[in-house]
């Protein structure tokens, strides 16, 4: 998110540079947090495909600063106007400095009762990231499965041993996210291809280390075949759905899925090794016919049904399939304020608008080679030197 920029009209991205954020994307991770509530008794996250590391950027300011943001942001400060109009926080502030006797310090532990303790964050990526308070960033290969131990190490330093296997950590994941998408080429055929693979290393590395019950959240590209992709997240966890944040354009087909209560199948052990995706599948247990594999239906109207096989009637009930049967369709939700900022539309600048200098340079960008060839032959922003005597 440099000084200039083709999008340096969009809301998002000059809202981002104005409240420190390091890319506007930490806005969506914000309003998908506001509709799911994905934080709620989080301590161990991991960050994948973290660079430039915006959304670990959220996970610090609220796990670890304590700080609130969108609509519960709004209410705390409104609740601060009135306790001040009201005289509370004064006569509150009084009762801790008395209860603080001579050490003084009554102010600052006001200040710091809302920081949670014992919160582990691990973000992991090819690129070199900057540092961030509270957070433990790593360079490794999420497809690889030396990246696991790594994690798990970096989450429990004191207590992690290597003699124990990777396929059962002894300090599991309350969540894990992901941002990560691929370089686009345009051909959206390939582009959705290469994004679904991508979810697919983030899914293998969050099936080693998620806890029962835990969340996963990763990008994706809306396409054809998309549903299927739903249906055997299906199979995983209890719940599945779809989200489109406000502060994603709608022009783009990206999406993000939010997948909760993380239930692996009795006798499955996940491993990088071999990954699903590779030859490898579920296991079925015995009983449950027809659970092999999901069917897909298409009906008149263009809507594709999914036969997940035998589903429970709470878990029917609870995302919309009919009675009697166990058709599923996974939901799609728009979150954030749609009153708000529109992404995609352009707004009047005053002035004397001053353009704001990036949060976080780039650290390693991938045209930075190209800048210093382009030097090497005695050039910066023009023409180089071979390029004049060509001329001449």
């Amino acid at each position: 998110m440099g000084k200039s920029s083709k999008d340096k009209r969009d809301a998002y991205y000059r809202l981002a540079k104005e409240e420190g954020w390091r890319a506007r994307s930490a806005y969506k991770l914000l309003q998908l947090d506001e509709e799911f509530n994905l934080f709620e008794d989080v301590t161990r996250v991991v960050d994948l495909c973290a660079a430039p590391g915006s959304w670990s950027q959220v996970l610090s300011r609220v796990l670890i600063k304590g700080e609130k943001f969108g609509r519960a942001g709004w209410e705390q400060k409104q609740k601060e106007t009135r306790d001040y109009v009201l005289g509370v926080s004064k006569s509150k502030k009084s009762v801790d400095t008395a209860a603080a006797g001579e050490d003084g310090g009554a102010v600052q532990d006001v200040k710091q009762a809302e920081k949670r303790e014992g919160v582990r964050i691990v973000a992991i990526d090819l690129q070199p990231m900057s540092p961030l308070e509270g957070v433990t960033t790593l360079r490794a290969d999420i497809t690889h499965p030396s990246t696991v131990p790594l994690m798990l190490q970096a989450l429990d330093p004191d207590t992690y041993s290597a003699a124990s296997p990777t396929s059962s950590p002894s300090a599991p994941v309350d969540l894990v996210i992901s941002d990560g998408a691929p370089d686009v080429t345009g051909l959206h055929d390939l582009d959705i291809y290469v994004q679904s693979q991508l979810l697919w290393a983030a899914l293998n590395l969050a099936l080693c280390v998620l806890k029962p019950g835990g969340k996963f959240v990763a990008k994706i590209f809306r396409g054809k075949d998309v549903d299927l992709l739903f249906a055997q997240l299906k199979h995983v966890f209890a719940r599945v759905r779809v989200a489109k944040p406000r502060s994603s354009r709608a022009s783009s087909i990206e999406a993000f899925v939010v997948c909760e209560g993380f239930r692996p199948p009795e006798g499955f052990k996940p491993s990088l090794e071999k990954p699903l995706g590779a030859g490898t599948t579920l296991p079925v247990p015995d009983g449950t016919p027809g659970a092999t594999q999901p069917s897909r239906v298409v009906r008149a109207d263009g809507v594709v049904e999914i036969d997940l096989g035998d589903e429970s009637e709470e878990e029917g009930v609870e995302e919309g399939v009919e009675e009697g049967g166990a058709r599923w369709i996974a939901p799609f939700l728009a979150c954030g304020d749609l009153s708000a900022y529109d992404s995609d539309a352009t707004y009047a600048l005053p002035k004397d608008r001053v353009s704001l200098d990036p949060v976080q340079p780039p650290t390693a960008p991938p045209y930075k080679r190209a800048l210093e060839m382009r030097k090497m032959a005695g050039g910066a922003y023009g023409k180089t030197k071979g390029q004049e005597r060509k001329e001449a």
